[in-house]
């Protein structure tokens, strides 16, 4: 059967003329869009990186509109819609009939006749929204990381493959596959330039992030989709959050991923009601199929030293990935010093030119495993015991709510005195 067009539907359709919004026939995928047809852009998640990719990807070359929003709050979608207008007055068509809100916002979205999905919700939904997503035939840039245990994992990993059938492309946003510095850094390092790797390194040592206040007309769900970044079930950990940059730079290095991590972690600075359930700090030690030990430091802790890099030891010298330079035992050194695009900007580039141009582009495999990394580590610490690959990735631990709903128990509650559960090392079950 020969699937339907947008224009053959448009052309063929009776009820598009007092339409305020066409509904596709059936959920299809076209591997490749005329150079000069407008891309119809849907938003799913309205903080400030949705804002941001929203704003890239209008960016890219061609004709392209952004026509839906959805986010679970009302005034983060207002306010999201209000600065891309103001950025791309032409190219933002978002009337009140196609912003939706709620839990159940991106099914509408997703439903619209739209040709590329921006899913930047917190991590948590990644696995659900990427799924219905592909269901529906719908190119998709997704944020990292793409979910926070390891059945979101294994969900986002069959979702991929279903992708790949339908021919729809897929970016993740691990931006420094796209950064002209990292990609010449990892060549030469492919090339032999620092000789066998002996060690890699890798750190997100930061103040941490914000923290909003409880306000009275909040209920618990609302609060911890408010404070999304300490709760596990929206976040991961910061390990995951985070540091899965640092984690899936050093896996492209080793074009591979880890078999195994042990390593510790807890709570000291950041402990309060207010920081949820997740740890300040986490150190590890990764190791890789070949022997080659990956080591791992992130933190939140204000006004200590901090430091957001990766390096590479090898027999011939180390390269400091962040600074994009080399120093070899002989004396010699290396440092990338040409002119290049904003990272954030080429990995829409790239995605939006491989939707016009139909090559494949699907980078869904290696957001689940560099995210698969992370879970993995943040495992290991919470445990205190050696954790294996293959032993998180098949976990059962589940941390998604029973239902989605605002008046639905979150997977973790506060006792009487307003404190979170906090996993122990030795105490807490690894997998």
């Amino acid at each position: 059967m020969t699937l339907p067009t947008r224009r053959n539907f448009l052309a063929s359709s009776a009820a598009v003329a007092s339409s305020v919004w066409p509904q596709p026939l059936q959920a299809f995928s076209k591997a490749r869009a005329a150079d000069d047809e407008e891309l119809r852009v849907a938003l799913i998640g309205c903080g400030g990186r949705g804002t941001g990719a929203a704003n890239q990807a209008l960016s890219t070359t061609g004709k392209i509109r952004l026509v839906a929003m959805a986010d679970a709050f009302s005034d983060r979608l207002e306010n999201s819609l209000a600065h891309l207008t103001e950025l791309k007055p032409e190219q933002v068509d978002v009337p009140p009939e196609r912003r939706f809100t709620g839990f159940n916002a991106y099914r509408k979205a997703i439903d619209l006749d739209v040709d590329v999905i921006i899913l930047a919700t917190p991590p948590g939904f990644r696995p659900i929204h990427f799924e219905y997503a592909v269901e529906k035939g719908r190119h998709i840039f997704m944020e990292k990381p793409v979910a926070v245990d390891g059945p979101g994992i294994r969900k986002v990993l069959a979702a991929a493959e279903a992708a790949k059938a339908k021919g729809l492309k897929i970016g993740v946003g691990l931006q420094r596959h796209h950064q002209a510095p990292y990609q010449e850094m990892v060549r030469r390092i492919h090339a032999g330039e620092l000789g066998d790797i002996h060690l890699l390194r890798c750190y997100w040592n930061s103040d941490g992030v914000w923290v909003r206040g409880r306000k009275p007309e909040w209920n618990e769900m609302e609060y911890q989709m408010r404070n999304w970044y300490y709760f596990n079930w929206l976040c991961g950990d910061h390990i995951v959050e985070q540091h899965i940059h640092n984690l899936d730079v050093c896996n492209w290095v080793m074009k591979g991923y880890p078999i195994k991590a042990q390593g510790q972690g807890g709570r000291l600075i950041r402990n309060g009601k207010d920081h949820g359930q997740i740890f300040d700090h986490h150190m590890l030690e990764y190791t890789y199929a070949d022997g080659t030990k990956m080591l791992s430091q992130c933190r939140h802790m204000p006004d200590c030293r901090n430091e957001v890099n990766e390096y590479v030891h090898g027999s011939l010298g180390v390269a400091n990935m962040g600074r994009a330079s080399m120093k070899l035992n002989d004396g010699s050194k290396w440092r990338f010093t040409e002119e290049h695009k904003d990272a954030y900007q080429v990995e829409h580039d790239v995605l939006f030119n491989a939707i016009r141009t139909g090559q494949h582009h699907n980078e869904a495999e290696n957001g689940a495993m560099s995210t698969m990394t992370s879970i993995l580590g943040r495992m290991a610490t919470y445990c205190g015991k050696e954790v294996s690959m293959d032993q998180a990735l098949s976990s059962e631990l589940d941390a998604s709510p029973q239902s989605y709903e605002w008046d639905a128990i979150p997977p973790v509650a506060p006792d009487e005195q307003g404190n979170y559960p906090v996993p122990i090392p030795g105490i807490t079950a690894s997998f």
